[in-house]
């Protein structure tokens, strides 16, 4: 850590983000005139710090989630309704039928049997025998990816057992952002419940005795306008080129770890980087997103819309904060970041926090990762965490922030989550984050990591088809990338032109990477897998009879993309290295 660094990091104190975390511990922020007002206090307390701020107002589509019961053998049991579930206030009754989930599979998003499911079903015609016309029951949260497949299968809806006494908010639908005509096929039309896990296994007997259940979902759904508090922070120099910091500002009910303690973040370093913005070589623009919790991410995906082309031009890097700042949160050992950002995070923490634990993972498709289809540079998601040991002796299971904390997307997330010390912590790390790629003269981005991942997955990808598929001109055209941009980072080349070829590759690589949709679109909310245009060689070995011959045209398809777009990159690299 440099000096500048050292004096930018000891400007920041709790002062200012200490008593917004105690003043939305007061302050619902759900239901839109109460996410409004949220608005309203951090652009008042951005005033009252001297900076700036524009708080835009677009209309964007919600489903807030209003009540909902679970009945069967006549009892009523305490439920909640992910947003976007189809509202059923009348009730809808059916037969219910019991899937054993895979216990991995409380975090995923795959839309996929195995991960959901484990060895419980084989198929999806087995699938479809057990469901259609059914309720499901299984354990787990609001899934989009799983509430998509019953609906696929011809079930009439989904009850998710959670795994502890509480019930759990969450969503269910795979639309991301507000829907395009495009997207309204896919909008829920089955509805889903979530219980805890006691009413799970009552229900579960309720199942096995051939009984049926009845669920009751009731949602506000349509156009609302809400507020986008974003903070512009010029390049000392006038350079348009800027890093977009950003997080969500509604929550589930107070949301004290998810997500005030990120909004107090992003105000800290609002006030720190504005009264230093005469030393900063890039810019800095800080949103605070509405839209998260009840659009599914319709505030950024608002903003990736809007200002979709001046972000192509000019974003260098997008960093999510959601969730720093928890209490016994000491550990990094899960965090998102791209292969080309890993080595620039994993300093940052250690700089800050030498004795922490750091492990990376890859970005899902969740938290408002709503700029994968522009091709922007990315990490963050999720701050810091608790330790598995310790999560493991609370006897804690998986959740999607706070910290670890299970008292995520329920009424118990109040202040006694929040954590001074890990917040002073966090908000250092995001800072430092922050200033590596706003000071460098060259772009820290280290796009031969990326091109040895490519090279990993489609090794892989190639010995998982076996016969099935050739997939050499892949691997070499993935190779010769590889060494021009090795040559690149090594080679005396002038760093406008250097930053210039990262921006660019970028725009070609993130796509590529971790979407199937086109560019200025949003993909569905379930995680694609590496190289998604290559992924179905992965199942190549396994395909029967004539769905092989499908899938063999997907494949030739998906490989005539991926290599023509390792050939754009690498002439991009070699047009620079000329």
């Amino acid at each position: 850590m440099d000096a500048f660094e050292r004096r930018m990091l000891d400007q920041v104190t709790l002062d200012a983000p200490w008593e917004l975390v105690e003043t939305f511990a007061r302050t619902p922020r759900c239901m839109p005139e109460e996410v409004n007002r949220g608005a309203a206090m951090i652009a008042a307390r951005l005033e009252a710090l001297g900076v700036p701020v524009t708080l835009h107002r677009p209309e964007i589509y919600l489903a807030v989630p209003l009540s909902a019961s679970v009945s069967a053998g006549g009892v009523t049991y305490r439920a909640k309704t992910p947003t976007s579930s189809l509202p059923v206030p009348q009730g809808r009754t059916a037969p219910l039928v019991y899937l054993s989930a895979n216990p991995k599979a409380l975090r995923s998003y795959a839309r996929d049997i195995t991960a959901l499911f484990g060895g419980t079903i084989a198929s999806e015609e087995e699938a479809r025998a057990k469901v259609q016309g059914k309720i499901l029951l299984t354990e787990g949260f609001g899934n989009p990816a799983l509430a998509s497949l019953v609906e696929e299968w011809g079930g009439v809806g989904v009850i998710a057992a959670n795994p502890g006494v509480d019930v759990h908010w969450g969503t269910c639908t795979t639309i991301w952002g507000t829907p395009d005509l495009d997207d309204l096929p896919r909008k829920p039309k089955i509805p889903m419940a979530t219980v805890n896990r006691d009413s799970g296994l009552a229900l579960r007997a309720v199942a096995a005795a051939g009984g049926s259940a009845t669920i009751t979902t009731d949602l506000m759904e349509g156009f609302v306008e809400q507020a986008i508090p974003v903070v512009e922070i010029p390049a000392a120099d006038g350079s348009p080129d800027f890093v977009l910091l950003h997080g969500h500002y509604d929550s589930w009910d107070v949301g004290v770890g998810d997500n005030a303690t990120g909004n107090a973040t992003l105000l800290e370093i609002a006030r720190v980087l504005w009264a230093n913005r005469a030393q900063l070589k890039r810019g800095v623009r800080i949103a605070w997103w509405a839209g998260h919790s009840t659009g599914r991410y319709a505030g950024s995906t608002w903003y990736a819309d809007a200002f979709a082309l001046e972000l192509e031009a000019h974003c260098v890097a997008q960093i999510n904060c959601d969730s720093p700042g928890c209490r016994w949160a000491t550990s990094f050992h899960e965090i998102a970041t791209m292969s080309e950002t890993r080595d620039l995070v994993r300093r940052a923490i250690l700089d800050v926090a030498p004795d922490a634990e750091f492990g990376s993972a890859r970005p899902m498709q969740a938290g408002d990762y709503s700029f994968s289809n522009i091709g922007i540079s990315s990490f963050f998601m999720l701050s810091s965490t608790m330790p598995e040991t310790l999560r493991a002796e609370k006897g804690y299971y998986d959740v999607s922030g706070c910290g670890g904390n299970i008292a995520w997307h329920t009424e118990n997330d109040t202040i006694e989550i929040a954590d001074r010390d890990m917040l002073l912590r966090d908000i250092r790390i995001y800072l430092l984050s922050v200033l590596r790629v706003t000071q460098p003269e060259v772009l820290p981005f280290d796009v031969v990591a990326t091109a040895e991942e490519f090279a990993g997955t489609v090794a892989r990808y190639a010995a998982a088809a076996g016969g099935q598929a050739d997939l050499a001109p892949s691997i070499a055209a993935t190779a010769a990338f590889r060494d021009a941009v090795a040559r690149l980072q090594t080679g005396d080349v002038p760093p406008a032109r250097r930053n210039a070829v990262a921006v660019a590759l970028a725009r070609i690589l993130v796509p590529l990477n971790f979407t199937r949709g086109p560019r200025f679109t949003h993909d569905p909310a379930f995680t694609a897998p590496p190289l998604p245009c290559l992924a179905v060689a992965a199942d190549l070995a396994r395909m029967p009879g004539e769905k092989l011959g499908f899938a063999r045209t997907q494949m030739l398809r998906g490989q005539n993309r991926y290599v023509s777009a390792m050939r754009a990159a690498t002439r991009l690299v070699e047009e620079a290295l000329d």
